[in-house]
């Protein structure tokens, strides 16, 4: 099967089974075949031997590469979005103020959700520093982040709908800072493994969030018509009538 042949909520679909395939293998490697393979974790095993922790941070890699690359037909417009090629200006432009409304809301949004995750993060620490969650729990909340990242573009979003309340996924503030939060409970392991992975995480967040101050006319629907429900050719959100 040719993925770039589906629509790409159908894409989407194939690798979010992909991602849950990826998460119980996982689960079976690291609990039930060899749960002594984690030692890659640690410092610089990663460079002492081949193991299926070396296939998942491929997998980690691979993604975070696609993701800096503005590729159509791949990826939402959401997450590439911040490229040039994907801007087209609106036939109305917002006033001064009205455009300043709207950069300081996208701000404050997500102002507020790196807070909140932080907060998240913080908890996650505490629970690692009191013995509560090992470096195999940490491994897997990773992954388990990575699966419902999809789950979240594909179905239903609680930060979309709780936190940023924005109509969808194209309009969405944050959405290049999966690899970011995905990653960041890796933070406690001391080991190129789980440095790396977070390190290109920041690379692709620091990307998208200095593009959004430098070009932040490309982050809004009322700037840039690609965003708009009438222009939208990624159907992500299953409505195939857009008319709005």
């Amino acid at each position: 099967m040719n993925i770039k042949h589906l629509n790409l909520r159908k894409q989407y679909k194939v690798r979010s089974i992909f991602r849950i395939l990826v998460l119980c293998y996982t689960i079976i490697m690291m609990y039930f075949v060899n749960p002594h393979s984690l030692s890659v974790l640690d410092g610089y095993n990663f460079f002492r031997g081949f193991s299926w922790l070396h296939v998942i941070w491929m997998i980690a890699v691979v993604s975070m590469l696609l993701q800096v690359i503005p590729t159509k037909g791949l990826f939402s417009i959401g997450s590439t979005k911040h490229f040039k090629v994907f801007f087209k200006s609106t036939k109305r432009i917002p006033t001064k103020e009205e455009f300043k409304a709207l950069f300081k809301k996208g701000s404050l949004n997500a102002l507020k959700m790196l807070v909140i995750w932080i907060a998240l993060i913080a908890v996650i620490g505490i629970l690692w520093a009191k013995d509560i969650l090992a470096e195999r729990e940490l491994l897997l909340i990773s992954v388990v982040f990575y699966v419902l990242d999809l789950l979240f573009v594909l179905y239903w979003c609680p930060i979309r709908a709780w936190i940023l309340k924005n109509r969808c996924c194209s309009t969405c503030r944050i959405f290049n800072w999966d690899h970011m939060m995905m990653f960041s409970p890796l933070i406690f392991i001391k080991g190129f493994f789980s440095i790396s992975l977070f390190a290109m995480s920041i690379v692709n967040f620091l990307v998208w969030e200095i593009r959004f101050f430098l070009y932040p006319e490309r982050f809004f629907e009322e700037t840039n018509a690609l965003l708009q429900c009438h222009n939208c050719k990624d159907k992500l959100c299953g409505n195939i009538n857009h008319t709005v």
